[in-house]
């Protein structure tokens, strides 16, 4: 009963998630930005983005399994594998961004190619918050809510006659 306690206290609320989602999410997407600029400058971009968002997704997954939606421990091969696909529509997203960047201003500076990728990751971002806690781990929190039920009723019921318990 203890531990479903615990778990219950850690299932934070919405604005709670939300701020422990920009947190984590938040940090790992600016760290992101940093490692597919470092890494595009040796290969393409769209590709740098691929794998960033791969280390990033896996790594966030976990955080936010852990911290952000209080599901008790680490993520599971079914939240990471949902997880990802909120992250290929965010990567699609910031793909689509930078392209779009591309055509119309023929050579970007390093701060507008940031200010114009982390404003896709944002919003791509808060979608994606949307999605992880109505569904990634909307199971998990839904299975933490519930109330341990005391080992002392289930006795009482199964010793109990049955016209003092009926349809147990």
């Amino acid at each position: 009963m203890e531990t479903a306690q615990r778990q219950t206290q850690s299932a934070p609320g919405a604005v709670a998630a939300f701020a422990r989602f920009v947190l984590c999410g938040g940090g790992v997407g600016v760290a992101s930005s940093f490692a597919v600029a470092a890494l595009a400058s040796w290969i393409p971009w769209a590709l740098a983005n691929a794998l960033i968002t791969v280390v990033s997704t896996l790594l966030a997954t976990e955080l936010h399994a852990r911290f952000t939606f209080g599901a008790g421990g680490r993520a599971t091969w079914r939240q990471h594998a949902q997880s990802a696909g909120s992250a290929a529509a965010a990567y699609a997203v910031t793909c689509v961004a930078m392209a779009v960047l591309q055509l119309l201003v023929t050579a970007p500076g390093a701060v507008l190619e940031q200010v114009v990728y982390l404003s896709a990751s944002a919003l791509a971002g808060v979608a994606r918050f949307a999605v992880l806690r109505l569904v990634v781990f909307a199971r998990t929190r839904a299975q933490a809510a519930k109330p341990a039920r005391p080992v002392a009723t289930t006795v009482a019921r199964a010793s109990a006659p049955a016209e003092l318990c009926p349809a147990a």
